[in-house]
């Protein structure tokens, strides 16, 4: 009960439940003797939100405007004592609101007007017509003075007129608007959208700027990019890095975007983040460094600084026989409760605490791979910011200063000091045998001109020896990609005349070797890597007891990374391109997994007819029309945020489905479908 109401029912005459008061009399009734009307207008209930508003103010500041009733008869026209709420129910309902949460009495004095003389039904009905809200303006700029003038904070506010403390805030920053901005939303020529659009930022020097820019068809897109192009999204890869208290614990500023269901904003000082990245990448970097014993590490901005590093891989680490066996054991054990908990939706204590044991006893033993110290000693490792915000490390890169001035002799040691084959006759002899001089034969060098014609026959006895043995051809075709791709500068250990080119994508499109595509390739890479020998001259023994199916693996593990399908107009090459096509429709190639449109990806990178057609394919013609009038950058950001989840891709990333072959086409004979490669290359039996 407020300081008012007690005044007004110490003053004010009670009214029994046997007196009848005149037309137009004040009188103080018991909450609990009002009654909703049967004559209101009003069929449907007031909001929640309504009730709780009401109920905000009564509380704050009493009723302040008395409801207006008529006296309640019952069938034989006698008082009752209740009276009939014809104008008012809502206050009613919030007085009642208030009784619930204890906040006043059931029996809570009401000052109410008594109308004996009007109908009922009418006056109620124009109670409801004849009257109009305040501009929502008026009321902006209302809650800025309370704020200004009485400093109610947001709750303050918030609680004295039932709104939450997060609309007052929006009500305050819009109240703050720029007075054109305010002039213009009351005469019509601004909506409500647009000046939430100008007002998530409170530069007011801003805002006008971007008024008088704005032309008469402006998106909400627009504006609020004009009004944050400087800042950085707080979505953005670099701030779920750094986070945004390290960043506002070094002075940064946050604009918060109080219009939004996600509550996000923009970072106001690039600068400053960018810095907070970079040191905590190179804290991480020598982090990494001290830990496993590099020889170097550094932070760098993207994938693209560290594509022309030369790479080691780890080895297998060599365990003793004992200590194999209980991995082994502890291994199968593991496997074991974890099929046995699969019957069961809780798992029990003991079996719970015996896995967490089984992994603590695992990964005491470390890594199964790991780099050799002679590798750690001459190469590094990068750490880059990934395209989830999360920091990226790329151990094992070596630099051209640190990589082997040249690879070894691909000879034995028996040979000469010089580097050349003991076979090898050099040109003084042949020249001294010409002048007539009859050298000492003895064991003498063979002639060159002999040495060729012995090699070229038994070059020709080898590549029958290999056409007649499918396993060796295999392997000495991934021996030679494998010694191109993992063992750059090893490339001539090899007599296969195979050259692959497997230069790297980033510095023609950054950020690809990040992609989920990118990542899956450099895994692969990575598993390969550490399977095979650190030296060069190994690596036929290895793939030598390699079963065939692991060879074909490396095989398309190589064969991968060599191929190119740049459309590059300097470098022309039709039928590659065409032969392109053609592989990525056999292997059923999928580029949505892989890459999806977006405003930097390709909207703002073409023109705004190919837009308009890429939202009409993916949503619809009516939302393209809606964007026709939009300026390019705003078509941009527009089609993004419709074609996101969309799947969709520009013509040159779509795969030609493959036809399926009729009966009675060549190739549908009645010795049944064509081999597959295996069978074809004689390889589907192990």
């Amino acid at each position: 009960m407020t300081a008012h109401d007690v005044q007004t029912a110490a003053t004010e005459p009670q009214i029994g439940a046997t007196s009848e008061p005149a037309h137009g009399a004040e009188i103080v009734v018991p909450l609990n003797r009002l009654k909703a009307s049967p004559k209101n207008a009003r069929k449907v209930r007031h909001s929640a939100a309504a009730i709780e508003a009401l109920a905000a103010s009564i509380r704050a500041k009493g009723v302040l405007q008395a409801p207006v009733v008529e006296i309640e008869r019952d069938g034989e026209g006698a008082v009752t004592g209740a009276y009939l709420v014809t104008i008012g129910e809502g206050r009613r309902q919030a007085l009642r609101m208030l009784v619930k949460r204890k906040a006043i009495k059931r029996t809570h004095p009401v000052k109410v007007v008594v109308d004996s003389l009007n109908d009922a039904h009418e006056i109620s009905l124009d109670e409801n017509i004849t009257r109009e809200a305040m501009h929502p303006a008026d009321q902006f700029e209302a809650f800025r003075k309370l704020a200004e003038e009485r400093g109610y904070g947001p709750e303050e506010i918030g609680a004295r007129f039932g709104v939450s403390a997060h609309v007052v805030r929006q009500r305050l920053r819009l109240g703050a608007a720029a007075s054109e901005l305010m002039a213009a939303y009351r005469d019509g020529t601004l909506n409500l959208d647009l000046l939430t659009a100008f007002c998530v930022s409170e530069d007011q020097d801003r805002q006008r700027q971007v008024l008088e820019q704005m032309g008469p068809y402006t998106s909400v897109f627009a504006i609020r990019r004009a009004m944050t192009e400087a800042k950085v999204r707080a979505d953005d890869r670099r701030v779920g890095f750094v986070g945004i208290e390290a960043y506002e614990a070094e002075g940064g500023a946050v604009l918060r975007d109080l219009f939004t269901e996600d509550g996000g904003g923009w970072l106001e000082d690039p600068a400053l983040l960018d810095r907070l990245v970079s040191e905590k990448l190179t804290v991480l970097a020598e982090e990494v460094r001290q830990r496993e014993g590099w020889k170097w590490a550094e932070a760098c901005a993207e994938f693209a600084d560290a594509a022309d590093f030369g790479r080691v891989y780890p080895v297998a680490i060599e365990r003793s026989e004992a200590d194999a066996a209980e991995m082994a054991a502890l291994s199968e054990e593991y496997d074991r409760l974890i099929s046995e908990a699969d019957a069961v939706e809780v798992l029990p204590p003991e079996t719970d605490a015996r896995l967490e044991a089984i992994d603590k006893a695992l990964q005491a033993y470390g890594p199964d791979y790991d780099y050799t110290p002679e590798a750690k000693a001459r190469a590094g490792v990068m750490v880059m910011l990934g395209h989830d915000g999360l920091a990226r490390f790329e151990r094992g890169l070596v630099r051209t200063a640190d990589a082997a001035l040249a690879p070894p002799a691909p000879w034995n040691a028996e040979e000469g000091a010089d580097g050349e084959a003991p076979e090898y006759a050099g040109a003084d002899d042949a020249r001294a045998g010409s002048e007539g001089q009859e050298p000492d034969e003895g064991m003498a060098p063979l002639s060159e001109r002999l040495l060729i014609d012995l090699t070229a026959h038994k070059t020709m006895g080898l590549r029958d020896a290999v056409q007649a043995d499918v396993a060796a051809a295999l392997a000495t075709v991934v021996h030679a990609l494998a010694l191109q791709v993992f063992y750059p500068g090893y490339g001539d250990f090899t007599p296969l005349q195979l050259r692959l080119s497997a230069g790297g994508l980033e510095r023609l499109a950054p950020g690809v070797g990040d992609s989920p595509a990118g990542r899956r390739v450099t895994d692969r890479l990575e598993a390969w890597g550490a399977r095979l020998p650190e030296q060069a001259r190994e690596l036929w023994e290895v793939l030598a007891s390699m079963r065939r199916s692991e060879l074909l693996d490396l095989l398309a593990c190589c064969a991968g990374v060599g191929l190119h399908a740049v459309r590059d107009p300097h470098d022309r090459r039709p039928g590659a391109w065409a032969q392109a096509e053609t592989l990525a429709t056999a292997v059923g190639l999928d580029m949505s997994g892989t890459w999806s449109a977006t405003a930097a990806s390709y909207f703002a990178r073409v023109p705004k007819a190919r837009v308009l057609e890429a939202v009409t394919e993916a949503v619809g013609a009516e939302e393209a029309g809606r964007m026709a009038g939009f300026k390019k950058g705003d078509m941009a950001d527009a089609a993004e945020r419709l074609l996101e989840g969309k799947g969709w891709l520009p013509p040159v990333l779509r795969t030609a489905e493959t036809l399926p072959e009729e009966p009675g086409q060549e190739g549908d004979g009645e010795d049944g479908p064509p081999p597959s490669l295996d069978e074809a290359c004689g390889l589907a039996a192990e």
